[in-house]
């Protein structure tokens, strides 16, 4: 049992990290969060799609290291160097803030098109399926019997951080609009992407 929600645990804050980042889709879900305008639609889009995206990325790398093991190196030092590149990033906007995270702009005007905007968002996005499907799918990999509790983590993170951001926008708006705040969020995205890189090329 320890060791499950150890790696529920580890999916959890992997997920996080890759998700709280100044972008498009974040913007949008705040925005709409703010205007409380189909806040419940975009949120369950938003964690629905995560969720599909990382089973595709543990079942689908997850498959190929079962089916060849000696890929389980390649994948190790790939995302490792992946995860190092991201951390380095992440600090170097601790070092260099861009900015907050922008709500401003249109009004969507209807359920409709905030749906069709949020699945634009979302599923366009090629950064996502980098972050969802390969990354933490390699990252996954590397927990054997246990990378579907991972998998689980992380998901559960994209739901907690999407409700938040949309139902809790009221507040949240007000933290994040500090270009500060997003210092502090990315020295913590830096330092964990850091560690998790550094163990995934130790283990390849």
């Amino acid at each position: 049992m320890t060791t499950a929600l150890t790696a529920a645990a580890a999916g959890f804050g992997t997920g996080l990290s890759l998700i709280v980042a100044i972008g498009a889709q974040n913007a949008f879900v705040l925005r709409q969060g703010i205007r409380r305008d189909a806040v419940l639609a975009v949120v369950g889009i938003c964690a629905l799609s995560d969720a599909v995206l990382i089973a595709l990325g543990v079942g689908g790398v997850g498959a190929v290291v079962i089916a060849y093991p000696q890929a389980l190196t390649a994948v190790g030092w790939i995302g490792g160097a992946f995860l190092l590149c991201y951390g380095a990033l992440a600090a170097r906007r601790v070092l260099k803030p861009g900015g907050a995270l922008r709500t401003e702009g249109e009004t969507t005007g209807s359920r409709r098109r905030a749906v069709l905007t949020c699945l634009a968002l979302t599923w366009l996005n090629p950064h996502v399926y980098l972050d969802t499907v390969f990354l933490l799918g390699s990252i996954a990999a590397h927990r054997g019997p246990l990378r579907w509790t991972f998998g689980l983590g992380a998901a559960l993170a994209s739901l907690c951080w999407f409700a938040a951001l949309g139902f809790g926008a009221r507040g949240l708006g007000r933290f994040l609009a500090r270009p500060a705040a997003w210092r502090v969020l990315d020295g913590l995205v830096a330092a964990t992407m850091l560690v998790l890189g550094g163990m995934l090329v130790a283990r390849a």
